[in-house]
């Protein structure tokens, strides 16, 4: 037994290993690759792969490239610049105002002069951004606020020279500015991208001179296209999560192709990885006109938009469901004396289809001012066409403070739950205090309840409430009874007059279960 049991054990044991040798033999790649990295050492870092490529490419197929930002950081530093702005203290106060809860512009002169004593009011101030070269004979894209009301500018590039540079163009409505250095030829240039071929997820990179720090490189995904914060008529930022901090405005935004895709111009008060840049696609449509003549003028036609949006279109019973919708219309503007009408829905500009309000806002900014340009929209269902003649852009204004001062009146509100609104009748001390036109008819909001369909919708209050499904609101009374009439589900379009900017607008707010 002892014999049989130990001739069975030499012939499993050879069986074993001659299998153990046949796999090792079967794979030699794998075991050159273990014995190519020493032990102890760490593995290559990996690098990251362009937005859309595959991790494993086809059979077939060639290899996808890898995005490897140190080789786009090593072409495109170089075009890199930091901007000094100097000016008096009292200029530097000069600063795009903008609502507190909305994100910031990067200040270049590092807060002003607050605390600055009263004697050194006067005393020359500096502040820091950057900018990138666009062309060898030293044209230099960088934000308007960097260089605004500044009496100096100066351009330290990559190689260490300081040169003094002039502004040939601004443009305040998209924060962009071109300045130049003379006498230079030969200069580094980055290469400019396409803007609109970005999408959500893909990686960037941020260039610029961060708190001084110069040259300072982060990288980042794109969070968000198309983001309004100043400006909802012209805004169409690109958000992203690449570290950008105060000295980065004017810097480049790079895509993974090392081309030049956003102009880097603001930063969330709240939070440190939400930054926004102006896409390049706008500032290479205004830098013909910045070269001629040192601004931009824009078609300007005076309405106030928003798209058509199902709610809308449930709540107004509306023929269609695209197009821009007409919120007010600026009294004695192009429109107002063409016939356009708040409520009037534009779906063709110039023959070309309108499918929203950004595309409406472009086409109207895309024509020169002075001319007549067809415009046909939908007016209770029907077709009306009208000739508007365009007149020049007007400045972007800043809005006014916010008002924060409690209702004067001992009326009594009225509330109607399902939509979350307190409402009172309007009387002289809100005229007073709220500064209303004469001819201003509806009830004041005084009140929006949280979590309330009206607060998810933002209505605010101190706003006047004019309409309710395009029925006029005389009085608190009036109110009640055309909200409350309605049933859970149902859509109200409620039109409303917001004094802090001196615009109507519609908004939609869904009834909630009683």
């Amino acid at each position: 037994m002892s014999r049989r049991f130990t001739i069975v054990t030499v012939i499993l044991t050879a069986v074993v290993a001659f299998l153990v040798g046949a796999i090792t033999a079967g794979a030699p790649g794998q075991g050159a690759m273990r014995a190519g990295v020493p032990e102890g050492s760490q593995r290559p870092t990996p690098v990251m792969r362009a937005a859309g490529t595959s991790s494993s490419p086809a059979a077939g197929t060639a290899p996808v490239p890898l995005v490897n930002f140190a080789d786009v950081v090593e072409r495109i530093n170089p075009a890199v610049v930091n901007v000094e702005a100097t000016t008096r203290a009292t200029n530097a106060l000069r600063r795009r105002r903008v609502r507190p809860d909305l994100p910031d512009v990067p200040d270049p002169f590092n807060g002003g002069v607050n605390g600055i004593p009263r004697n050194d009011r006067d005393q020359p101030r500096r502040g820091s951004g950057s900018g990138f070269i666009i062309d060898a004979d030293g044209n230099i894209l960088t934000n308007h606020h960097v260089i605004d009301g500044a009496e100096r500018i100066t351009v330290k590039l990559s190689d260490g020279r300081s040169l003094r540079a002039r502004v040939i163009g601004a443009d305040p409505d998209t924060d962009i500015a071109l300045i130049r250095v003379e006498g230079q030829t030969g200069l580094p240039v980055a290469p400019i991208g396409d803007s609109s071929t970005l999408r959500m997820g893909e990686w960037v990179c941020a260039i610029g001179n961060p708190l001084g720090y110069e040259h300072t490189v982060t990288v980042g995904v794109v969070s968000h296209l198309g983001r309004k914060l100043f400006d909802a008529s012209l805004d169409n930022y690109i958000q992203t999560d690449a570290a950008i901090n105060f000295g980065n405005s004017g810097g480049p935004l790079i895509n993974a192709r090392g081309e030049v895709i956003g102009i880097n111009a603001a930063v969330s008060s709240r939070a440190s990885n939400i930054g926004f840049a102006v896409p390049i696609n706008g500032a290479s449509a205004i830098l013909p006109q910045l070269k001629a003549k040192g601004y931009v003028s824009r078609g300007y036609i005076g309405v106030v938009l928003r798209d058509v949006d199902a709610d809308l279109q449930q709540s107004l019973s509306l023929s269609v469901s695209s197009g821009a919708f007409v919120q007010d219309v600026t009294g004695g503007s192009p429109a107002d004396r063409a016939g356009v009408r708040p409520y009037d829905v534009v779906v063709s500009f110039d023959e070309q289809a309108v499918a929203n309000e950004d595309e409406l806002i472009r086409e109207i900014s895309a024509h020169a001012p002075g001319s007549a340009v067809k415009m046909r929209v939908l007016r209770d269902g029907r077709d009306q066409t009208f000739l508007v003649k365009l007149a020049e852009r007007p400045p972007r204004e800043t809005a006014a403070q916010s008002r924060q001062a409690p209702p004067a009146s001992g009326l009594k509100p009225d509330l109607v739950p399902v939509i979350g609104l307190t409402v009172r009748d309007l009387d002289a001390a809100a005229f007073n205090r709220l500064d209303l036109p004469s001819y201003t008819r509806g009830v004041l909001i005084t009140r929006v309840e949280p979590l309330s369909s009206s607060f998810d919708a933002e209505v605010q209050r101190d706003t006047v409430l004019i309409e309710i499904n395009r029925k006029p609101v005389r009085s608190a009374a009036e109110f009640r009874r055309l909200a409350g009439a309605a049933r859970t589900g149902d859509v109200l379009a409620l039109y409303v007059y917001v004094p802090e900017v001196d615009q109507r607008k519609l908004v939609t707010v869904r009834v909630e279960d009683r």
